[in-house]
């Protein structure tokens, strides 16, 4: 019989990259979502509300992992209203899931819990697992996030979670909107182009994941990123030198205030800050990464 591996909110960008990831590895996933129940394709949905326990906690008994991407997405415009559901849907659903795995017979071998480098806010100082946490809005989403997962230990489920940094894929991600300005030849450097991205190939963001499923000498916090971050003026470089694009007059930072408002309809921190992280405990743990340079990761995707 296959595994069961349980994806709560795995609709988004990275939900999906790693369900077909995973249903290529032999297991059977299941995605909680807020959609209907439906079956499709190698892929069966539960619908779910994130907030109370309902016939969806069935499926957690017996599963071999359980995987939570659940959270409103942080690009948009942060509003009182959207702040309070951006906190609100990450530590609800953390401690629905816990509540489930508690109620189990046969609980998860494994609880990851999808997290973010912003904990460490906007700086350009190295960053490993140990490193201080900043300060601002993100830092505080991070740190409650954080502490309600690790709040109580689950006596026979492992828990892992993964600091994602800067995911690059294809077909939407970080990676598209920055990739569709670069070809309308508006691929400029970022703002004082020193902020740092943390980037990653989703290839080595689903193995990761893998690896915190399977391998259980995994535990507690990771930084899931590369191991080689760059800044936004390298990475804008190498963008449009893959897209074979020339040199494009930067945008500055009031400039990025004003699209990132009347426009894109998001924070324009999200754009203007950066942190420069490593993967030391992925390190220490042996992982492998297929993408070290960042020129080879965006000529496989692009």
């Amino acid at each position: 019989m296959e595994k069961k591996i349980i994806l709560a909110a795995g609709t988004g960008f990275l939900g999906k990259s790693l369900a077909h990831f995973l249903v290529n590895k032999g297991y059977q996933v299941i995605i909680l979502t807020r959609g209907k129940s439906k079956v499709e394709g190698e892929m069966k949905y539960v619908q779910w509300d994130g907030i109370h326990l309902g016939e969806w906690a069935k499926e957690i008994d017996g599963s071999y992992a359980l995987v939570n991407f659940t959270g409103k997405s942080v690009n948009c415009i942060y509003t009182k209203a959207n702040r309070e559901e951006i906190i609100s849907s990450r530590l609800d659903s953390v401690k629905i899931l816990r509540e489930a795995i508690n109620k189990c017979k046969t609980p998860p071998q494994v609880f990851v819990q999808a997290g973010s480098l912003a904990i460490f806010g906007d700086t350009t100082a190295v960053c490993d697992e140990t490193a201080p946490h900043g300060t601002g809005f993100s830092v505080e989403v991070c740190q409650k996030w954080e502490k309600e997962y690790f709040k109580e230990s689950l006596p026979a489920t492992r828990q892992v979670l993964l600091r994602i940094g800067f995911a690059l894929g294809r077909d939407g991600g970080a990676l598209e909107p920055l990739t569709k300005l670069a070809k309308l030849n508006l691929g400029g450097t970022v703002g004082a182009g020193k902020q740092y991205i943390s980037w990653l190939h989703i290839d080595d963001l689903n193995e990761m994941f893998l690896q915190a499923i399977e391998n259980d000498t995994y535990e507690g916090v990771y930084n899931a990123t590369g191991p080689n971050p760059v800044t936004n003026k390298e990475f804008m470089r190498v963008l449009r030198s893959v897209l074979n694009k020339g040199w494009t007059p930067p945008a500055p930072t009031p400039f990025v205030w004003l699209g990132a408002y009347l426009f894109m309809k998001t924070e324009p921190s999200l754009a203007l800050t950066g942190r420069n992280c490593l993967p030391k405990k992925l390190q220490q743990e042996g992982f492998t990464f297929q993408y070290h340079n960042l020129e080879t990761a965006l000529k496989d995707l692009i």
